[in-house]
């Protein structure tokens, strides 16, 4: 397990205040932040631009130390064991960074692989195997400045991969990528999870990709942490709870206090809304013409729909249609950064 344990950093910056003066600003990047990250599991860290999480990210790899606080890798101190924890893990970037582009996609990989000191037979038994893996074996002796956007992203894989590390950091993976690519690279991510046991850390603007990628994911604001959880939980909590709507035709008022019985004889406490959908709807005397909506919030909408259909057609109802709204890590993370979550 990576554990990150208090950990903050501060940057020291010069701030010209004339030919001669200056003074030395400080800037707190990360405060107190404390993360850990297990094998097999992908975590998410996001947050807004400057929330400190590229900062993080190169704390983690060992580019940056930390002002305080502690970073331990499968138990061994960061500080103490740069060289050992080089080895256990390896970074991958979105875009085209972190690859030489006139080098050929073999020469890339066997020149990051002598980095973590493979020898010349398990450099070329690596690099083929992985060139091999990421559907580049045609390609391994063109230069990299020849490939595509998605080659060069599955070059950045097989790079990543050199050293067999036992932890990944993924910054923007899917970066500019095509839709098609995009899916098969998430589909590699979670069988480097799933499969072979690697923990991973994701940071994405893609929230959409973090949502249905991650186990855990943590949200930095201003270099702290504002919430860690699993991604459901988070929208659970900030963007609100899922509503169930359910139109239906020849409505009556009478059946309204039945069906707030049967909801929370199912255990749901939330008051029901019915309105009118049509002219009909609003007149009393032509209830039975109009069509209404019934929304009612429930953690589950769809859980909650099929509980009301029955109920609806044993009271007479004749069912229109069903849809249900369900907010996102999206309308989480704009609720968070507009300062309207609770």
């Amino acid at each position: 397990m990576i554990e990150m344990n208090e950990v903050t950093k501060i940057y020291a910056t010069k701030n010209r205040l004339g030919l001669f003066r200056s003074e030395l600003k400080t800037v707190t990047a990360v405060q107190s932040l404390t993360l850990n990250i297990a094998k097999g599991e992908i975590v998410g860290l996001l947050g807004l631009n400057g929330a400190g999480k590229t900062t993080t990210i190169r704390m983690l790899s060992t580019l940056l130390d930390p002002t305080s606080g502690s970073i331990e890798i499968d138990g061994m101190p960061m500080a103490d064991n740069r060289r050992a924890v080089q080895q256990k893990i390896n970074m991958i970037a979105g875009g085209e960074r972190m690859l030489y582009w006139r080098l050929t996609g073999r020469e890339n990989l066997q020149y990051f692989g002598s980095l973590y000191g493979l020898g010349a037979e398990a450099l070329h038994r690596e690099s083929t195997r992985l060139l091999d893996e990421v559907g580049l074996t045609e390609a391994a002796d063109q230069p990299v400045e020849q490939y595509s956007k998605g080659m060069k992203q599955r070059l950045q894989i097989a790079r990543g991969l050199i050293n067999d590390p036992h932890y990944l950091f993924l910054d923007e993976p899917t970066l500019g990528l095509d839709a098609p690519i995009a899916r098969q690279l998430r589909s590699t991510i979670q069988s480097l999870a799933k499969e072979q046991g690697k923990g991973i850390l994701l940071t994405s603007h893609y929230l959409q990709e973090v949502e249905e990628l991650c186990d855990r994911v943590y949200v930095l604001n201003r270099g702290r942490l504002l919430l860690c959880d699993k991604p459901e939980a988070i929208v659970r909590q900030v963007a609100g709870l899922q509503t169930a709507h359910l139109e239906v035709s020849r409505w009556n008022e009478a059946l309204r206090p039945q069906l707030k019985e049967h909801l929370e004889r199912l255990g749901h406490r939330a008051e029901p809304v019915v309105r009118g959908m049509d002219g009909n709807a609003g007149n009393p005397a032509l209830q039975e013409c109009g069509t209404y909506r019934i929304s009612v919030q429930s953690t589950s909408a769809d859980r909650l729909i099929t509980e009301l259909l029955p109920w609806a057609t044993q009271h007479g109802l004749s069912i229109n249609g069903f849809t249900c709204d369900k907010p996102n890590l999206e309308d989480a993370i704009i609720r968070l950064s507009e300062g309207r979550a609770s």
